[in-house]
């Protein structure tokens, strides 16, 4: 990762919803790209008032508060930091929900109007009934950034990297842990077809990271389309991230849960 030094005009305190939008930002990025110059580093450098510097150093300080990174930083910059890591990691669907309100209200417009094309069907719920889905709707788009970032935006089995054929595929699905619906562990980058295919179980991955076919899809094994799509993965690896590695605890519990044996 860049070194970046603080900026001795930026002395002004840094506030609680600052850091929040810096831990926001640090898991949308992949892994050591932190860089003072990345355009998601100015563009909320500009939104809070700050330098594309202190920004970049605040990034640094959360990749040393992370025990996925153990990357070194300043000693009193992890000690201000620390807590808003630990709180997320304790409750991450309330941070990244709030973090998202607070972006959205710097950008001069409302988390729903932010993400109206996701909320578009949902226009005429009400009540608690709206807000609990639109904070799911929100949360999981969230999800999807931060797993396509852990795998630098590519299909951890075919290194497709066209951002509009890949899913964030969760190993234990959403409705079934909420703590650990937005643990980045818990998300595989797959592109369309082999996000279905193991959210129906009928693939999984084994404790090495290796693809495993059902019996539901060995089955057309004399198909053309098993040979040009399922073949060539049977037994391949998945593409590790530096960052956060898929969690084999949860990849036997899909096998156990999910997989179509």
């Amino acid at each position: 990762m860049q070194h970046v030094v603080l900026n001795m005009a930026d002395k002004r305190l840094w506030t609680p919803d600052e850091f929040k939008l810096v831990l926001n930002l640090y898991f949308k990025l992949p892994f050591g790209k932190l860089h003072r110059s990345r355009p998601e580093v100015r563009e909320l450098a500009d939104l809070i008032g700050r330098t594309d510097n202190s920004v970049a150093l605040r990034l640094v300080n959360f990749a040393a508060c992370d025990p996925a990174i153990h990357q070194k930083g300043m000693t009193g910059g992890i000690d201000k930091c620390q807590p808003y890591f630990d709180a997320f990691v304790n409750d991450r669907e309330k941070l990244a929900f709030e973090s998202e309100q607070i972006l959205a209200r710097l950008q001069n417009t409302t988390i729903e109007q932010k993400y109206a094309g996701i909320l578009d069907d949902v226009k005429d719920v009400k009540g608690e009934e709206r807000e609990r889905i639109v904070k799911t709707r929100v949360n999981q788009n969230y999800f999807r950034l931060m797993v396509l970032a852990n795998y630098d935006g590519k299909c951890a089995l075919t290194g497709i990297d066209i951002p509009e054929l890949l899913l964030a595929s969760h190993i234990i699905p959403w409705a079934k842990n909420k703590q650990e619906r937005l643990n980045p562990c818990n998300g595989i980058c797959l592109s369309a077809l082999y996000d279905k295919a193991f959210d129906q179980g009928l693939m999984g991955f084994d404790s090495k990271y290796r693809a495993i076919l059902s019996s539901r899809i060995k089955e057309k094994e004399g198909k053309e389309y098993y040979h040009e799509y399922f073949a060539p993965i049977e037994g391949r690896k998945l593409a590790i991230p530096a960052k956060y590695k898929p969690d084999t605890g949860f990849l036997e519990w899909h096998m156990d849960e999910v997989f179509q044996r």
